[in-house]
């Protein structure tokens, strides 16, 4: 048990979005008359996540809801799809910082910079190394689960440049991680050359000159105003994650397991009163249980999808001396069992991870 215990600390903390792609997602399952409730439930989401634009949902969240609404439309090129036509200005704040830089290069480097604002799970990158080259990374999410998320970025990343420069810019190269066996037909036009699959990195390489491109409209001293907004935005994200909310969860996770995730013992564990304690959550719209019961529905997830830990410790670390409890717990969160939602991601990551059969997709 103290490996499990090991486990349980050195989790990464869950990374969450602004859920603007999840949005876009069920806006199309609705326009198709799909009913959002189970695709939604299982991708760890409630529809209130989804009609709370201001609530932000776990990063981990938008990519399988992505994954789940791609099979519900039987279309093989969702990711690449959804992000062709959706308006830029959704994505908010850190698109205008962008549009309103100078060149090219500063508005994907600021993007970069910021780009926790909208999506903690995932880091924007810019480089002169080897030319102009825009890509991404994951942050405390596995890679090898998607595909509609990340080609939904790359077409996104793609029509930002050539928003920001007003001209149709062909890439010289474009890699990512996942395994497809060819380059759909439409998504070639749309990008002007073909993608290379099951690369090392995930990344649209333009020609080094590109990066020094003019920004069409830019507005210095608008740049300057929405900076300070973007730092204080991020400075948000920031004392969000070291928040007492934050804190409390870290001490929930290193208790449960005994049974003594009270509000009383984590009071004493962070140095204070159990009033001081409900005063410092209530500060932050908060009340303990509700942080308990929606940190224990996220560790359970997350728990789940640790394939070496059987259904019985994570049952333990959960504080439930009985697996029947919880499990029984589990169904009324997310309506499946956990032997069924551990299979789902197992069967998603099979299936997203082995070769394609000509003619399948």
């Amino acid at each position: 048990m103290k490996n499990t215990i090991r486990l349980a600390n050195a989790l990464p903390s869950i990374p969450t979005s602004a859920g603007g792609i999840a949005r876009l997602a069920c806006t199309r399952l609705r326009d198709a008359r799909v009913d959002l409730a189970p695709i939604v439930s299982a991708a760890g989401m409630t529809i209130d996540d989804i009609e709370d634009r201001k609530r932000r949902i776990d990063a981990r969240a938008q990519i399988k809801l992505l994954e789940h609404a791609a099979r519900e439309l039987q279309d093989d090129c969702f990711g690449f799809r959804l992000a062709q036509d959706f308006e830029l200005g959704e994505i908010g704040l850190l698109y205008y910082v962008m549009a309103s830089s100078e060149h090219l290069g500063d508005a994907l480097q600021t993007g970069g910079r910021y780009c926790a604002i909208n999506n903690e799970g995932v880091r924007l990158r810019a480089s002169l190394e080897r030319g102009f080259a825009v890509g991404f990374e994951y942050v405390n999410i596995d890679r090898s689960s998607d595909r509609h998320h990340a080609e939904f970025w790359l077409i996104a990343l793609v029509r930002i440049c050539r928003a920001l420069t007003d001209g149709r810019l062909v890439p010289k190269q474009v890699k990512l991680k996942h395994y497809r066996r060819e380059t759909p037909s439409d998504v070639r036009t749309h990008l002007g050359c073909d993608i290379e699959f099951a690369a090392d990195v995930d990344e649209v390489l333009f020609p080094a000159q590109i990066g020094a491109l003019a920004v069409v409209g830019a507005d210095l001293h608008l740049n300057r105003m929405l900076l300070e907004y973007a730092d204080e935005a991020l400075s948000d994200r920031a004392s969000r994650r070291t928040s007492v909310r934050s804190r409390v969860e870290d001490q929930i996770a290193q208790l449960l397991p005994h049974g003594k995730a009270n509000a009383e013992a984590v009071a004493r564990r962070l140095g204070m009163s159990r009033r001081t304690l409900a005063r410092a959550l209530s500060s932050e719209g908060l009340g303990f249980l509700n942080v308990l019961a929606a940190f224990r529905i996220a560790l359970a997830r997350r728990y789940l999808e640790e394939a070496e830990l059987p259904i019985s410790e994570v049952a333990w670390l959960l504080g439930y001396s009985e697996v029947s409890s919880f499990s029984h717990a589990f169904v009324r969160w997310t309506g499946i069992t956990p032997r069924a939602y551990r299979s789902s991601n197992d069967a998603r990551r099979s299936d997203d991870t082995k070769p394609q059969v000509p003619g399948t997709e």
